[in-house]
């Protein structure tokens, strides 16, 4: 015999986007080997998140390759844990002739039984549209 779950509590995540015009472009949970000395998640490793998350609208702005030239601005808010689920939103902020600044804002949803979520780093970058030789080209119109 089976017995009935009663009503379901509506299942909360972070939203899709966010006030304006920043969009969810990654969501990834770091593992035990991200784990520095300290316990918690290497600042690196989510340099590196940041970095993929960051160009994933200059890649459709470009239509083709692009590099990071810059790393702006990094700014580390709160330490991120072990089983934290991590959203990074998007939002390009100039568009110049060949390259693409974007600001990325990551969130982190922690205590799953009091859910929360939480500003834990934002940083501004800095992608070149570059061609099949790596040099600068003009963005693609259209």
């Amino acid at each position: 015999m089976s017995q009935s779950a009663g009503p379901r509590a509506k299942l909360q995540i972070a939203p899709m986007s966010l006030p304006g015009s920043r969009e969810l472009v990654l969501r990834v949970m770091p593992l035990p080997a991200d784990v520095n000395a300290n316990g918690d998640i290497f600042g690196g490793w989510i340099m590196a998140q940041v970095d993929l998350a960051g160009a994933v609208l200059p890649s459709r702005i470009a239509k083709g390759r692009i590099a990071t030239v810059a790393v702006n601005q990094f700014v580390f808010k709160q330490p991120v844990s072990l089983g934290d689920l991590l959203s990074f939103y998007a939002e390009v902020v100039r568009v110049g002739t060949t390259s693409i600044t974007v600001h990325v804002e990551v969130y982190a949803e922690r205590n799953p039984a009091d859910l929360q979520f939480v500003k834990v780093t934002e940083a501004s970058l800095t992608y070149v549209a570059i061609d099949k030789d790596g040099k600068p080209r003009p963005l693609a119109s259209g």
